[in-house]
């Protein structure tokens, strides 16, 4: 909020208060490909760590990427989004899997 001072008749300052209209930053959400070769285990384990999901919770996603092909993660700002994907990518290739972590504007 900004603060204008405006001299009205009589020499009195009035104060006059604008408001800044502030928008609240683009979400993006972060998917899970479904592969042949990456282990539920690791994908369990990169949910855990990466995500913080629970166990019941990480559990739940990589049962629902398996199943469909594709498992939305969570929903984060660009930035965020940005560092949790390049994370998901390090481990994986760390660990000689091919999981694939993308993300799209919500």
């Amino acid at each position: 909020m900004s603060q204008n001072w405006t001299e009205s008749e009589g020499g009195v300052a009035v104060e006059k208060k604008t408001q800044e209209k502030i928008d609240k930053p683009r979400l993006w959400k972060i998917l899970l490909h479904n592969d042949n070769y990456t282990t539920m285990d690791f994908v369990v384990m990169v949910l855990v760590t990466v995500f913080h999901k629970s166990q019941v919770d990480a559990l739940r996603i990589m049962l629902d990427v398996h199943r469909k092909g594709l498992g939305v993660v969570g929903t984060y700002t660009r930035e965020i989004a940005e560092t949790k994907v390049a994370r998901v990518e390090q481990m994986a290739r760390e660990a000689e899997f091919p999981l694939l972590c993308t993300m799209e504007p919500e």
